[in-house]
């Protein structure tokens, strides 16, 4: 059966590859024992759809009990036209642990369930065939990015169904004996060009690396420059006025990039592009192209019924970003998920704003509130990988490493300060072009944190106004902790907005407005009685936040129901729940009713 066959990274494209979607034989090793009982040879019972997770009904497996590990087997067949080139294993994600044999020869090992790894199999295969083995991993005990994904056994709250395994595309392509890397694109708009560094495996002296840069009427630029034993030779491709055109959620123009390695022969040779945007901080705004830009965000967690985080076809993601602009808002916190890289490139071509970030909710120090997700360098190494993967895409306009964070600001010092510093710099070291904020709500305890923000589920539209009125003095509103304890460090004047609010519980089949339970049914505050009401706590809260000068933008909790938590715009379905154009009304500052 053919499962999520386009291409995975559009951003970095081959022609010639093969997906390894699709059945593999599988394995549960509840006690991760399996390597102990030989499970790398042995017969495996059952049957799973890749790229779906076990837990998803998609993946033919449905099991949501915990995993401590899985296991993943099947045959390759290199295509015989590729004979001579260098063979890459990729897998865009696979949670958490994981170690791949081919042909009983360890390849590789990757920790983190986020990010994609690549293995060099072509020494293991035995001609044109490979087994290729795959164990993951994923205790519930131990230091990992979970995300909202749940430790114990059912969905409560803010908590969901596991992700164990791989849960995104696995493919294999050929590559030269010298083949390039993920470039890094910088966009330059003061100078109207693109920056150009791209990582060469394994360069020669008298190689050439060719960039060409086109848009719909031809070539725009191009360079050849020559190889010494850089690893990563830099290209600046310059754009006349007559061909420059801005990227923007109005104007999504994307030029086209081609790169090509040749030492007479060609080596490699993929496909590209990118969007000529700036993302800047003047005062307390946040430019988009040297102007303010209002930020109407929506909380998109990025969760399917039948495919838990792995979105059941390439059409689904386009989905969720129309339903999106169809509300009335440009853009979306991509919240709790590394999003998988198709997501970011229908975001570049359709307009769509979107805040990187990364899954470590409930992240605590060592302190009297436990140790839920206790964060250490293995967040930092996953994080840069993160930034690393997306830093191309001009649909990002920001970073937001952690969520939430539980730090009293007289607290001794404490690991996740270190790991918050940490995650902050990393990103602002590998990416000075876009702001970052150092933890979205609660606790800022960076002092150049480019961005400050708080989290406020108050449903009165009265006592937001009130709560929020501080900040035309300069005092914003602040999360402070459950004993009323201060978590921030002083506000310095950065950009402001509140980048979490909303939350309005509404499901019309709900037992009852004050039922608390809840695995069945929640949302913040006390639920609506109907739809009208509804309506009027949107536009006031809403309203709150649009009309403030002092503000640069909002994120709405949230875009679709997730199993529980039935607080969305949609139906966890995409089922309409609202009349959508009055939502959007109320995004674009019309009364029309």
């Amino acid at each position: 059966m053919e499962a999520r066959p386009e291409y995975p990274r559009p951003q970095w494209r081959r022609q010639r590859w093969q997906s390894l979607n699709g059945a593999w034989e599988f394995e549960i090793d509840h006690s991760d024992t399996g390597l102990q009982r030989g499970l790398r040879s042995m017969p495996y019972r059952r049957e799973i759809l890749v790229p779906f997770a076990p837990e998803s009904e998609l993946s033919g497996i449905g099991n949501t009990d915990f995993m401590d590990a899985v296991w993943y087997r099947r045959e390759v067949v290199v295509d015989p036209a590729w004979s001579g080139q260098r063979i890459l294993l990729h897998f865009q994600a696979v949670d958490h642990d994981t170690t791949v044999w081919v042909n009983d020869i360890e390849v590789g090992r990757h920790r983190g369930g986020s990010t994609p790894f690549s293995f060099d199999i072509t020494e293991a295969l035995d001609g044109d065939t490979g087994t290729i083995v795959v164990r993951a991993r994923d205790p519930r005990s131990g230091v990992q990015a979970r995300g909202k994904q749940a430790t114990w056994y059912e969905n409560t709250g803010c908590y969901y169904t596991r992700t164990t395994g791989i849960w995104q595309t696995v493919w294999i392509e050929p590559v030269g004996r010298s083949y390039l890397g993920r470039p890094r694109i910088t966009p330059d708009v003061a100078n109207s060009r693109f920056v150009v560094s791209t990582p060469i495996d394994n360069p020669r002296r008298g190689q050439r690396l060719t960039v060409e840069l086109t848009d719909a009427a031809g070539v725009v630029a191009s360079e050849v420059v020559a190889i010494g034993t850089d690893f990563a030779p830099i290209c600046v491709l310059p754009i006349g006025p007559d061909r420059r055109r801005l990227w923007s959620p109005e104007d999504p123009h994307l030029y086209g990039l081609r790169f090509v390695l040749d030492d007479g022969d060609v080596l490699d040779e993929v496909e590209s592009y990118a969007g000529l945007r700036s993302v800047a901080i003047e005062g307390n705004q946040v430019l988009l192209n040297g102007a303010p830009y209002f930020q109407r965000l929506v909380l998109d967690q990025g969760y399917w019924p039948d495919g838990i985080m792995t979105a059941p076809t390439d059409e689904a993601l386009v989905r969720d970003i129309q339903l999106g602009l169809e509300a009335g808002f440009n853009g979306a916190r991509l919240h709790q998920k590394v999003f998988e890289e198709r997501y970011l490139y229908h975001a570049d071509r359709l307009g769509y704003l979107v805040w990187g970030e990364f899954p470590d909710w409930g992240a605590q120090g060592q302190g009297p509130r436990g140790n839920n997700q206790q964060p250490t360098t293995a967040y930092v190494a996953e994080w840069q990988d993160v930034v690393a993967r997306d830093y191309n895409h001009p649909s990002i306009i920001g970073w937001c490493p952690l969520n939430e964070t539980h730090q009293d600001l007289h607290d001794h010092e404490t690991q996740l300060d270190d790991v918050t510093r940490a995650m902050f710099r990393a990103a602002k070291t590998a990416d000075p072009t876009r702001p970052v904020i150092d933890a979205s709500g609660y606790s800022h305890r960076v002092p150049e944190t480019d961005i400050w923000d708080s989290h406020s589920y108050e449903q009165d539209p009265e006592a937001f106004a009130l709560q929020q009125a501080g900040l035309a003095k300069g005092e914003p509103f602040g999360n402070v902790s459950r004993e009323g304890a201060q978590q921030s460090l002083p506000y310095r004047g950065q950009p402001y907005m509140v980048s979490e609010y909303g939350g309005i519980w509404w499901n019309a089949e709900a037992a009852s407005a004050s039922g608390s339970d809840r695995r069945e049914s929640w949302g913040y505050g006390q639920r609506v009685g109907s739809v009208q009401e509804f309506y009027e706590r949107f536009e006031g809260l809403t309203r709150v936040l649009l009309e403030d000068p002092d503000m640069f933008g909002y994120c709405y909790t949230q875009l679709t129901d997730v199993f529980q938590e039935q607080n969305g715009i949609y139906g966890f379905d995409r089922s309409a729940k609202f009349d959508v154009e009055r939502i959007r009304a109320v995004h674009l500052g019309r009364r029309e009713w």
